[in-house]
């Protein structure tokens, strides 16, 4: 091996795992809102539109945190960084669901509870986003330019599964209380922290006449057209997450027959729903993709076909089983679809950008997210379905644009 295959800062295989599972940690710490945030803030007296701006404001200033955080990140050190991240996700989710139960109580209620909930939730944008900078910068030290794309790839992976997995708890953790799965993913985030200070080697200094492989920028033609792709992906993802809790209360009206409390009812089906869609993303994930390694110009216009597919079924066909059974379906269309998109998106630069590419188009989902569940918010305030049928609209627009242009191109660059 030469010198420029060399780790400029190697990691074991433990190591990265252990950043692995802290990127879990954090899908599932942000992503369990949409199943338990979303119905009880509306509980609270919140409307749709309101509760969907504390999460989007938040995210945004998460999405906008990142690069700050990166920066910091090689001045703190990698590890300082991820420990802070994860406690600090922890410790603001902490605070959001003490303010949350305050207005659930009703000791506070209307624009207090709604300006408290934003002053809180706002801290998690502002303190909690260096995590993921700090992972793929320690990541990209960790790995030479032929395994950096695989070792990207596998934290974006991470991600996905953390947030799938989050909302899934929530079915377990339910039954003893609605705020219950808000409270597990606290506890995850804090143990993976306490766990990554253990695990991962001391702040060590780069060499001096190391360099990193030069950022690609985002207006990169090759990388742009996949970056919107996977942008407009995840605003229909975000704006169908954003209302999936609200459906399911509105259309069943489920109420726990043990406490006769219709919270804990909400949160246990909307995280069934979710389980499904974990279950088929795993199924497919680790049952096709990743044995056969299909091509993936041809599984992406197939698995978005199928996510749209699903979204239709979840509002044509009545019965709960039927709206599980749909995501389902959505899990393992997106289970085709994600990947290959982001697979499509490292292998448009040659080998030395892959890795630059894997960080930029890791981006996509949570710029998706800033708009995504306003956007939901406001077509559930017009309709229940309307957000359905819009996600699965535009993913369907995406499958045709992958089977006429994407699924056309070479997988390498000329």
């Amino acid at each position: 091996m030469t010198q420029s295959e060399t780790p400029l800062l190697p990691l074991s295989g433990l190591q990265k795992a252990m950043i692995g599972i802290a990127m879990i940690a954090m899908g599932a710490g942000m992503s369990i809102n949409f199943v338990v945030v979303a119905p009880l803030a509306r509980k609270a007296g919140l409307t749709e539109i309101e509760v969907a701006g504390i999460l989007t404001l938040s995210a945004a200033i998460y999405a906008l945190m990142i690069p700050t955080w990166g920066r910091w990140a090689d001045r703190f050190g990698r590890k300082r960084v991820m420990i802070f991240s994860l406690a600090a996700m922890g410790m603001t989710n902490m605070l959001f669901v003490f303010a949350l139960n305050a207005a659930l109580a009703g000791i506070i209620t209307g624009l207090t509870a709604f300006l408290t909930l934003v002053f809180v939730r706002l801290w998690f944008g502002l303190l909690s986003p260096g995590l993921q900078p700090a992972a793929m910068a320690a990541m990209t030290d960790a790995t030479t330019s032929i395994d950096r794309a695989g070792g990207l790839g596998m934290l974006g992976a991470c991600i996905s599964i953390g947030s799938i997995l989050g909302p899934a708890g929530a079915t377990a953790l339910a039954p003893f209380g609605a705020l219950m799965p808000i409270w597990g993913t606290i506890a995850l985030n804090l143990a993976v922290a306490a766990m990554l200070a253990v695990a991962l080697p001391p702040t060590r200094k780069r060499p001096k006449s190391a360099k990193r492989p030069t950022p690609l920028a985002m207006r990169d033609p090759r990388v742009f057209p996949h970056l919107v792709f996977l942008f407009s992906y995840f605003v229909a993802i975000g704006i169908v997450q954003q209302t999936l809790s609200w459906f399911i209360e509105d259309r069943y009206k489920f109420v726990d027959t043990a406490t006769r409390s219709a919270d804990e009812a909400i949160v246990l089906h909307t995280g069934i729903a979710f389980a499904c869609f974990a279950a088929g993303m795993i199924t497919v994930q680790f049952g096709y993709v990743q044995p056969r390694k299909p091509d993936p110009r041809k599984i992406l216009p197939i698995g978005l076909a199928i996510v749209a597919l699903g979204y239709v079924c979840a509002d044509l066909v009545f019965p709960f089983w039927a709206v599980a059974a749909s995501f389902l379906a959505v899990g393992g269309g997106a289970a085709l679809a994600v990947p290959a998109a982001n697979a499509l998106g490292s292998l448009s630069v040659t080998r030395e950008e892959q890795g630059s590419a894997a960080a930029l188009l890791a981006a996509a989902p949570p710029a998706g997210f800033i708009f995504g569940p306003l956007i939901g918010a406001i077509l559930y305030s017009f309709m229940p379905e309307l957000p359905l049928y819009v996600s699965a609209a535009l993913i369907g627009s995406l499958a045709v644009y992958a089977l006429m242009v994407t699924s056309k191109r070479p997988v390498t660059p000329s």
